[in-house]
């Protein structure tokens, strides 16, 4: 899978390091002092990297564990984030990520007991329960077979009665939960763009039934599922294309189980934007009606209502307005 794995000098013996380097031995291993001394140089053929992303292990420094940006949750008091990777297998045309790094290679931080200390620091300050987002900066579940991320954070958020994790992602790599019994502190979360948009968008992301496959065996199986319409993406005759996947989904899953619906509009810094339509200047998706308002690229402040108001609408008809969060971040 990777010909390349690039290793920080101060986690070359970590027993997740050396786990990872048996299970791919074929793999050209080269020591670096910084992850970003491999990662963040500018010259970088980003489209070149992605069709071979090389694995870079590290070891997060500093904060783990950073306030979720306002806007982004679903209905906690406390709301934060934690990255244990960067980049994302997918390859999704209006990902921030791509703009926000300049290289498409994955970047493991193998430290995941760093990040349990300051989620439980984080956890026990406060009698409110403290939400936690792991699919920021990555899918959470798309590299599980690689990272073992799931499988080794769910017992620890079993033992953490104040702390909510959820799990965001397009992937259908579930094996790791219907392997153990569900946990009630633990939301599932599946991301979706109507058919057509996946199509034409979502490069490498697992068709829309096979997700929904996943769905259905972990809501039967007593998991607490989340569904994301994030981003809303304006194209012609939208409302038929968002009317169609809604009832899709509505019709194989169980709403009356459902803990959250999101939906949220396409929106990118600006930077970013710049960046990615330059990897991409032929994207229709790019010759939007855009404008940029505050440092934000979006649509046109009457598109996005038009679109937001007409996916919200239809939302409430599947499922009540209190599991519906409306979300502002960036993709």
């Amino acid at each position: 899978m990777f010909t390349h794995i690039y290793i920080e000098d101060s986690i070359a013996e970590h027993p997740r390091t050396q786990d990872l380097c048996a299970r791919f031995p074929d793999a050209t291993r080269v020591a670096c002092a910084h992850y970003g001394e491999v990662f963040n140089p500018k010259a970088q053929d980003f489209r070149l990297q992605k069709a071979q992303p090389s694995l870079i292990l590290a070891g997060k420094q500093g904060k783990l564990v950073l306030e979720a940006p306002q806007g982004y949750g679903i209905g906690g008091d406390r709301n934060y984030y934690f990255s244990h990777m960067l980049n994302c297998l997918y390859d999704c045309r209006y990902c921030f990520l791509q703009g926000m790094y300049r290289s498409a290679n994955y970047v493991l931080f193998v430290n995941y007991e760093s990040f349990e200390d300051e989620i439980s620091r984080l956890a026990e300050s406060d009698p409110r329960p403290a939400w936690f987002f792991s699919g920021y900066d990555c899918d959470s579940l798309a590299l599980e077979p690689v990272s073992g991320f799931a499988t080794h954070f769910l017992p620890f958020f079993a033992a953490q009665p104040h702390a909510r994790l959820e799990l965001r992602t397009k992937s259908t790599q579930v094996r790791t939960l219907l392997n153990r019994q569900p946990l009630t502190n633990v939301v599932v979360a599946f991301s979706f763009t109507p058919r057509e948009m996946h199509r034409s968008l979502e490069h490498r992301v697992p068709a829309l039934e096979r997700r929904l496959d996943a769905m259905v065996q972990l809501q039967q199986a007593g998991w607490s599922l989340g569904v994301r319409f994030d981003p809303l993406i304006y194209q012609q005759n939208y409302q038929t294309h968002y009317r169609e996947l809604f009832c899709e989904v509505f019709r194989r899953l169980d709403a009356d189980r459902l803990h959250s619906v999101s939906l949220g509009p396409f929106r990118l810094p600006r930077d970013y934007f710049r960046t990615i339509s330059r990897l991409y200047p032929n994207e229709a998706l790019f010759a939007s009606p855009l404008t940029v308002t505050n440092g934000m690229v979006s649509y046109r402040q009457d598109l996005e209502s038009e679109l937001t108001g007409f996916c919200t609408g239809e939302l409430r008809s599947h499922v009540p307005e209190s599991l519906l969060f409306p979300c502002t971040v960036a993709a």
